[in-house]
């Protein structure tokens, strides 16, 4: 019977031992696991991020593509707006202020008797060409208690376009000067003389 018991209490024992054993040998396993963890968990999309990068890259000054824009195409991108405005000379308001003229006149207090919001009417300045720009990319950025749902336009050369369209109902206010291109850079071709003429040098030595 003792010896039995023995048996017993021994299998038990190196069971636990075996136990404690496997425990330890996991914990170390997964620790290890944590400390060779990736620092940026995730895969990379190729491309994605060099895209966002040119876009930044590309932004287009406002007053060149005001310099380059078209009014046609502005009238256009205005058709989105004519649920709303008019921009007909002598139009009445609608859901939103009659437009014309609007270029040059002061934000929120531009039309007689329109009902603006207070964010608006009290944000002060001209409806200058930079103002309308920020206005038309997101209108409730500009004046977040705007009663104007309309979700803003994202591409710049659209707003300039807008802006072109704006300004010649009534308003024709000049254009900002647009940004002169970069002259080219000449170092190259002065290097390239500068070559020539050590060439030169050491053969006209030489007939000497």
């Amino acid at each position: 019977m003792d010896d039995r018991f023995n048996t017993i209490a021994g299998w038990a024992l190196f069971g636990g031992i075996v136990a404690l054993g496997l425990s330890s040998l996991s914990g170390h396993y997964f620790l290890a696991d944590k400390e060779h963890r990736p620092e940026k968990m995730g895969y990379a999309i190729e491309g994605v991020e060099e895209e966002a990068a040119a876009g930044a890259e590309k932004e287009v000054p406002l007053a060149t593509l005001l310099a380059t824009g078209d009014i046609a195409k502005g009238e256009a991108v205005f058709a989105k707006c004519k649920a709303c405005h008019v921009a007909t000379q002598g139009g009445a308001n609608g859901i939103g202020p009659a437009l014309y003229g609007i270029v040059g006149k002061p934000v929120g207090k531009s039309v007689a008797g329109f009902a603006y919001s207070a964010d608006l009417a009290g944000h002060g300045g001209n409806w200058d060409f930079t103002t309308l720009d920020a206005w038309l990319k997101n209108p409730k950025a500009f004046a977040a208690g705007t009663k104007m749902s309309f979700a803003g336009l994202a591409k710049g050369e659209d707003r300039a376009n807008v802006i072109l369209y704006l300004n010649s109902l009534g308003s024709n206010l000049p254009l900002p000067a647009a940004e002169a291109a970069p002259a080219a850079e000449a170092a190259p071709a002065d290097a390239s003389a500068s070559g020539a003429a050590v060439e030169a040098a050491p053969s006209e030595a030489a007939a000497q």
